[in-house]
């Protein structure tokens, strides 16, 4: 039976200009890949002076996240659009700065940190169940809405001990009005315009970074002013946390830049994962009864999904592995190179653009068995056993490999189990499409029928 094969790209044939460059980056980031992106593991080329290299094969993943990492910084565009918001946090910095922050963060996701945080996610999967039974009553419901909700549920809880400090809503809409203004590419970055010339969306970004800042940093003071209080959540790991080496603690704004970064991307990248894997298994009902059937031998009646079920449910992580395949949170990141180097056959010189190309990675035609296809065997033991590791790289590779892909793993597999338990999923118009600003997006959404079983 052939698999669901889900919408992506068309991408341009010819290598575009600097206007055409900037205009694609503001509509949609993923239409800067040309075709052969897909085809080849490494394509070269000028945006007006400057020279850039785009690498999606496995050999030049290694190179850049692992062996050379040293020499593959963080390009400016991408610390240009999240400066205001999370300042030099874990995901920003570089350097000392960034070594000291990994030494003292790492330990607070430690495996039984998180492990113990999974009674709170098997609690906010139920209410996500209640919120969408009561919305599916009346028309197809829109799945990406629906789990930012949930997984916005989650991060207040396990990092803030729940939303005091926070109407969410505001909170949303400040994120939202922040993607849509610092979060796209300026005309600048493409010439390099150095870093403390303003922005255009910076101009309009104030407000929302005000209004994130204020309800992150209230909960910290509070928090802090307690002094007795052990929540044993995130906020309270990383207030004791320190670097093993000097003993050093975070900041209030330390911790302001770090806890905003964490709700921020850990929450839109799960819910994101999860909308996808909806939309997939919605349009394969092969793959979805598979799943329920395997969902269902593990629990019974409507009951919400435990860290002990999910370990019972492989299936479930292949769908999640899959879907993030076909649409990783980010699609690609850029690094700036300080050194001479040689990816491939390519003269790598100083501060040429390196752009890690993870759409393309995910789709490579000399990699993947039809990799625009949703087949969630790709992640069979046995395949992914026999794949070098660096031909999926979701949460990134290396040394900065994202510190908190345990937690979104364990997150995603509690909310999809929960849901599979309780509802079945049927495609519903419109078809979405794939949008990068900074994360991959369906637009316009993704509207599911939603039954209950």
């Amino acid at each position: 039976m052939p698999h669901f094969t889900p919408p992506t790209i068309s991408p341009p044939t010819e290598e575009l200009g600097i206007l055409d460059s900037l205009r694609a980056m503001r509509e949609n980031a993923l239409n800067i890949l040309p075709q052969i992106a897909f085809t080849q593991p490494i394509v070269s080329g000028k945006t007006g002076f400057k020279r850039w290299h785009m690498v999606q094969g496995p050999e030049g993943m290694r190179q850049v996240f692992l062996a050379n990492a040293d020499n593959y910084p963080k390009a400016d565009v991408i610390t240009r659009m999240l400066r205001t918001a999370v300042g030099q946090s874990l995901f920003t910095s570089e350097g000392a700065a960034w070594r000291w922050q990994r030494r003292a963060i790492s330990p607070v996701f430690a495996a039984r940190n998180v492990n113990a945080l999974a009674p709170i996610m098997t609690r906010t999967a139920q209410r996500a169940c209640e919120r969408i039974e009561a919305n599916g009553q009346t028309g197809p419901v829109e799945m990406v809405r629906e789990m930012i909700s949930a997984t916005f549920d989650v991060i207040c809880e396990v990092a803030l001990s729940g939303k005091d400090h926070f109407d969410a809503e505001h909170y949303g809409a400040a994120i939202t009005q922040y993607m849509l203004t610092a979060g796209r590419a300026s005309l600048l970055d493409f010439i390099d315009a150095p870093l403390w010339m303003p922005r255009p969306g910076e101009l309009f970004n104030r407000d929302c970074v005000h209004t994130m800042h204020k309800m992150v940093k209230q909960a910290i003071l509070d928090r802090q002013q307690s002094g007795a209080r052990q929540e044993d959540d995130l906020l309270d790991y990383m207030i004791k946390a320190k670097d093993p080496d000097t003993g050093r603690q975070m900041s209030t704004q330390d911790l302001v830049h770090n806890m905003q970064f964490f709700i921020v991307a850990g929450h839109e990248t799960t819910a994101l994962a999860l909308a996808w894997s909806l939309y997939l298994l919605a349009n394969d009902q092969a793959v979805q009864t598979r799943a329920r059937q395997q969902v269902q031998s593990v629990l019974s009646g409507g009951h919400a999904a435990s860290l002990d079920d999910i370990n019972q449910a492989p299936y479930l992580e292949q769908i999640l592995q899959e879907a993030m395949r076909l649409y990783p949170p980010v699609g690609f990141l850029a690094r700036k190179a300080r050194d001479n180097d040689q990816l491939y056959d390519r003269e790598v010189h100083p501060k040429d653009t390196v752009f890690l190309n993870l759409y393309g990675l995910h789709r490579h035609q000399d990699y993947w068995p039809h990799p625009n296809q949703f087949n969630p065997d790709h992640f069979t033991p046995e395949n992914v056993g026999a794949r070098d590791k660096y031909l999926y790289v979701p949460f990134g590779a290396g040394p900065r490999i994202c510190v908190g892909a345990n937690f979104a793993m364990m997150q995603a597999q509690i909310i999809l189990m929960t849901l599979l338990n309780r509802f079945h999923f049927q495609p519903a118009e419109p078809t979405p499409m794939p949008v990068m600003q900074m994360t991959i997006r369906p637009d316009p959404g993704i509207n599911l029928s939603i039954s209950s079983l």
